[in-house]
């Protein structure tokens, strides 16, 4: 039983790689990046991809050194390989997995009895119903996927920040449970969804409440002076997106097109164009010192890129 990392060989990102794994099981590899304070959304099916600078560090927390060879070979014996073949066939069930773990754990978190957590009208069946709304046929960029990056920003900013609220985590799987296009509209009606079932689900109607505020508050992205930090980490996490990689950032575009297919393309292009420089204008994109660290730089590389793109057009 052992934690493996190989050498850092791979380049991106201005740096080099290593992968890290488990060869008993994923919840050991998922303890032992906490520990690493990797990220969650470091994680890629099977390996851990951790960089060049924290390949010491891994190490004296007790990885095992080993080739890139041996790596492979001992992940396969254990079960755990994912080969690229099967990959794509497995993301979506893996992304479900993380989001029901989540979704139970945040109970957990909330200390609701366990009879509430199990019982068919309540905390479980409300997390059910969600995912389902996220999961809706017509979503393309407003879906599972999204929720899933919003989780784990709010992971990430943890990492170096403050650790999220349960409003905040709350919030996040609440802010887009509408979703039909009508901007305003689908946040009331989320939020409101929000103050009547996390009550009925055994969620303290004061902190439904402030979920509700929460949810309201990803309408325009503008909490003004004395937001709780809480609501920012939400907003930051909400908005990580922009400061994704190029790969990542370019489904994100085109995921966000398909959603808006019914609007006619030259009325996409200028509302979107108007979007993205409202973004630009602000003094600052993300409103907690954490978010603006890891993604501030990257996202208005990523916003100017496409502006240019949609005035070339």
């Amino acid at each position: 039983m052992a934690i493996l990392i190989d050498p850092p060989r791979w380049p991106a990102h201005g740096t080099r790689w290593s992968h890290l794994v488990s060869d008993r099981s994923y919840d050991e590899l998922h303890e032992f990046a906490r520990a690493l304070r990797l990220p969650r959304r470091a994680f890629d099916v099977d390996h851990y991809d951790v960089a060049e600078s924290l390949y010491e560090r891994a190490v004296a927390l007790g990885a095992r050194p080993v080739s890139g060879t041996e790596l492979v070979r001992a992940l396969i014996a254990s079960g755990l390989r994912v080969s690229k073949r099967r990959n794509p066939e497995l993301v979506a069930d893996r992304r479900l997995e993380y989001l029901v773990a989540e979704w139970r754990g945040l109970g957990e978190r909330l200390d609701l009895a366990p009879s509430a957590r199990r019982d068919d009208g309540g905390w479980a069946s409300l997390g059910a119903e969600l995912l389902e709304r996220w999961q809706e046929p017509h979503r393309r960029y407003h879906d599972a996927r999204h929720l899933e990056d919003v989780l784990l920003a709010l992971d990430h900013l943890a990492l170096v920040d403050e650790a999220p609220t349960p409003a905040s985590l709350l919030a996040a799987w609440f802010h887009d449970a509408v979703h039909r296009g009508a901007a305003g509209d689908d946040e009331r009606d989320s939020a409101e969804i929000a103050a009547a079932a996390l009550p009925r689900a055994g969620v303290d109607p004061a902190l439904a409440i402030e979920v509700h505020d929460y949810v309201l508050a990803t309408d325009g992205h503008s909490p003004g002076d004395g937001a709780p930090h809480g609501l920012r980490q939400l907003l930051d996490a909400d908005l990580s997106i922009l400061g994704a990689g190029e790969p990542r950032y370019r489904a994100y575009t085109r995921s966000v097109r398909e959603e808006y297919a019914h609007v006619p393309r030259e009325a996409f292009r200028k509302g979107r164009a108007r979007i993205l420089e409202g973004f630009l204008e602000r003094p600052r994109i993300y409103r907690t010192g954490a978010g603006a660290a890891l993604w501030e730089a990257r996202a208005r590389r990523n916003l100017a890129g496409e502006l240019a793109a949609l005035r070339r057009d």
